[in-house]
């Protein structure tokens, strides 16, 4: 097992660090407190290539995998932005997994391209307010008519729908009771997210406020049956190549987010003098960080050993499922003890870390639970009772 760092990922790292810089504290703090996209942000980036790192080469992408995308917005969440320069631009990334590896050869010319030059925006449209954590409960509808489905139902947590003009629709096209196991009869749809059709509500919440979450509440949505991505009624387990890139690359905007909150409260802890000597050389002070420090460490491998079994043909879940959980934990309780390293000034906009410790606390509730995290892996890594 070689640890030697890659060349091409490291080139990757200091070529998003750099661009990253150029958008500081200030920018990220005055679109978080003004609940502005930041389009400047999504556009250097896009003109980058950035948003095509997953994409095959024949539609316009770089080819890369898992473990380049992560490098990627590791890098990103890293720098001033945090959580609001990671889902800017995430979805973008990993959101077409499920037309990359299930989605028919016309949809791919037709969708592939426009993503991956950033001109095309795709919502993820998988939870709902009744079915929660339990995506077998989805609500939402599509009925066939002829060549087409007809879409009704809700959808919440809609990042980025504002933006959007297509949505990744987890539907049910089978109703639950009449399915041999729970989670068949769902069907992927990459629709159109049309205003005439599709009324949206953004959801005000704690942080990562330059980036909208939106109810989606969808009225008789027309959609093509050549905008089914893979089987019909086998749609949640196409959604995985979705969904366990998403838990990887979040896991790498953790530990990105962590080690940028463990940096500035370093700094601090160094130039801060009470009592005739630097706060840093307090071990209640220096002590939390370097756990800190080790935390985040352990984190990183995980989810880089994760995104390496994806990128090898892995689709369990296992370590996808144990560095979400680990990584979204270390990163918080960097971002927590940074917030305290600083005392009263951390609780003050100007600093900045109270903004990263509100985007961290997010990553312990999504794309999934803790919890859920937990039950993943005692049933599947550990071979445990199903427990819900």
């Amino acid at each position: 097992m070689d640890f030697a760092p890659d060349p091409e990922l490291r080139a990757i790292e200091q070529e998003v660090q750099k661009l990253a810089a150029t958008f500081g504290d200030d920018y990220w703090l005055d679109h978080d407190e003004r609940k502005a996209f930041p389009w400047e942000f999504y556009r250097a980036f896009a003109a980058g290539g950035w948003m095509g790192t997953i994409i095959p080469e024949k539609y316009g992408g770089a080819g890369l995998g898992v473990l380049a995308a992560g490098t990627l917005l590791r890098a990103v969440a890293g720098s001033a932005g945090a959580m609001n320069a990671g889902s800017t631009l995430h979805l973008s990334i990993f959101g077409m997994g499920p037309v990359i590896h299930h989605g028919s050869e016309a949809m791919k010319q037709r969708y592939l391209p426009p993503t991956a030059t950033g001109e095309l925006h795709v919502s993820f449209g998988v939870t709902e307010d009744d079915a929660g954590t339990d995506t077998s409960r989805i609500r939402t509808f599509a009925r066939r008519d002829g060549d087409r489905f007809i879409v009704s139902g809700k959808k919440v947590w809609n990042t980025k729908a504002q933006q959007a003009q297509k949505i990744l629709l987890l539907v049910r096209t089978t109703p639950r009771e009449e399915c041999a196991k729970p989670l068949d009869g769902m069907t992927l749809l990459l629709a159109d997210l049309d205003p005439a059709y599709c009324e949206i509500r953004e959801i005000l919440k704690l942080g990562r406020n330059a980036v909208n979450s939106n109810e989606v509440f969808i009225h008789d949505l027309p959609v093509p049956s050549e905008d089914v991505v893979g089987e019909v009624g086998r749609g949640f387990y196409q959604l995985l190549d979705g969904i366990n890139p998403e838990r990887i690359m979040l896991a790498a905007e953790a530990v990105g987010i962590g080690r940028r909150a463990l940096e500035l409260a370093v700094a601090y802890a160094k130039q801060r003098v009470v009592f005739d000597r630097p706060i840093g050389q307090n071990q209640a002070i220096a002590h939390p960080l370097a756990d800190s420090h080790s935390e985040l460490e352990a984190a990183d491998l995980l989810w880089q050993s994760a995104a390496w079994a994806y990128d090898h043909g892995d689709r369990s879940g296992g370590k996808t499922n144990i560095a979400k959980l680990r990584a979204a934990e270390a990163g918080f309780r960097a971002c927590d003890r940074a917030l305290q390293t600083f005392g009263g000034f951390g609780y003050a906009r100007e600093f900045h870390v109270e903004r990263y410790w509100r985007e961290a606390r997010l990553l312990r509730l999504a794309p999934i639970s803790q919890e859920m995290a937990l039950n993943h892996i005692a049933e599947h890594v550990l071979g445990l009772p199903r427990s819900y």
